[in-house]
């Protein structure tokens, strides 16, 4: 199986690509009617989140992503 591709754009959504399934707390999921690319919202702005609406244009949302490594995990 492949992996689910996880892409930060710039000054937008996070783009998921892959199989995956989008869940609400309570553990309910979200009826994708098939999709294998979503865009959620990271911008805060949008009318149908947790998906992405195109808001972040109208709102000014800026954010250059660059990777970076995270610190090693902390052993409990």
């Amino acid at each position: 199986m492949e992996k689910t591709k996880i892409t930060i754009n710039n000054n937008g959504s996070i783009k998921l690509d892959g199989d995956f399934e989008i869940v609400d707390p309570q553990g309910n999921a979200y009826g994708l009617q098939g999709r294998t690319i979503v865009s959620l919202c990271r911008c805060g702005h949008s009318a149908n989140k947790p998906f992405c609406d195109g808001s972040h244009k109208a709102h000014g949302f800026e954010h250059e992503p660059v990777a970076f490594d995270l610190p090693p995990k902390k052993v409990a």
